[in-house]
């Protein structure tokens, strides 16, 4: 009875160092793969906190959270599950996937742009008064965070493709928690950041009070900023996407020029290289990302007025 209890222990034992040593190869794995992805993580933190411009206080951190709630289920139930088979029974079909993603971002970003210089018209009053409708504001922000998403699966999918099907899984399941955590958590301190502000504002200490005051003065600049990022980060993310995605079909001419000039810029700047050749790629990205998506601007909008005619003419 005494060994066959002693025994169990052993077997009990044997299998929490195999628990834990198979949680330490998907806590690296996950650290891996979230690093490679980092930047697209940042470009998700910068667009997120122009959805909720202009909210009520109130009403912020419970938009945020069920923006988090649907970036979660993005990952866990559309982008892992879609990710995983693809890269195992057809891996080329995830290129044209993302492709269409960044056209969305390019088509985004590109459309706010024209719409801030007067290009295009802005929407009228009833998309505007849509605009801060919450289900608009969410549906809108987890859309952006599909494609956001999914370049940061497919990114760590990447990384860990030498695992095995089982732990790919649970390091992608470890990535999407982790990511979404870090990624809202640091949108929910940017737009609650003034609330902060005024708390400390409303302190004894002197220290306090300066920066808190500093704080809230500070916010509607940094939201500004943080808008525009925004915009720059759909375009760049969207470009690369696009260009990338097209040298991966074979059709070599665009990234191949962007990422020509990238290595000039790298070999001719010495220990600045690698930041000013990365920034080189990233403007090139966004410049293209900006033609593209004001071309699909004008199809769209093109398509539109064509589609009112044409209802209208039902009418009569």
């Amino acid at each position: 009875m005494a060994g066959g209890l002693v025994a169990l222990l052993d077997d009990v034992a044997a299998l929490v160092k195999v628990t834990a040593a198979s949680l330490d190869d998907i806590a690296a794995g996950a650290a891996k793969a979230s690093t490679k992805a980092l930047g697209v993580v940042v470009d998700d933190a910068a667009v997120t906190p122009q959805y909720v411009a202009g909210i009520s206080p109130k009403r912020e951190l419970p938009i945020i959270w069920k923006i988090a709630v649907g970036s979660i289920r993005n990952k866990l139930l559309f982008i892992l599950p879609l990710a995983l088979l693809l890269s195992t029974f057809l891996p080329v079909a995830l290129t044209p996937i993302l492709m269409v993603g960044g056209a969305y971002l390019v088509f985004e970003g590109a459309e706010k742009i024209l719409e801030a210089v007067g290009w295009i018209k802005h929407h009228g009053s009833d998309e505007e008064g849509k605009a801060r409708d919450e289900k608009v504001i969410i549906n809108s922000a987890v859309r952006t965070d599909l494609v956001l998403s999914a370049e940061i699966m497919v990114i760590s999918l990447n990384e860990v493709a030498e695992q095995t099907f089982i732990m790919r899984t649970a390091i992608l399941i470890a990535v999407a928690l982790l990511m979404t955590v870090v990624v809202y958590g640091a949108v929910a301190l940017i737009v609650k950041m003034d609330d902060i502000g005024l708390l400390l504002a409303q302190k004894p200490r002197q220290f306090s009070q300066k920066l808190g005051r500093g704080l809230v003065k500070a916010m509607p600049i940094v939201m500004s900023i943080l808008g525009k990022v925004g915009v720059v980060a759909m375009l760049w993310v969207g470009g690369h996407l696009l260009l990338k995605g097209l040298d991966d079909l074979g059709l070599h001419t665009l990234y191949g020029f962007v990422h020509h000039l990238e290595l000039m810029v790298h070999d001719a700047t010495g220990a600045a290289g690698p930041v000013l050749g990365w920034l080189t790629n990233t403007a090139l990205s966004c410049v293209g990302g900006f033609i593209i998506g004001a071309v699909i601007t004008v199809i769209m909008l093109s398509a539109k007025k064509v589609i009112h005619k044409a209802k209208g003419e039902t009418a009569h």
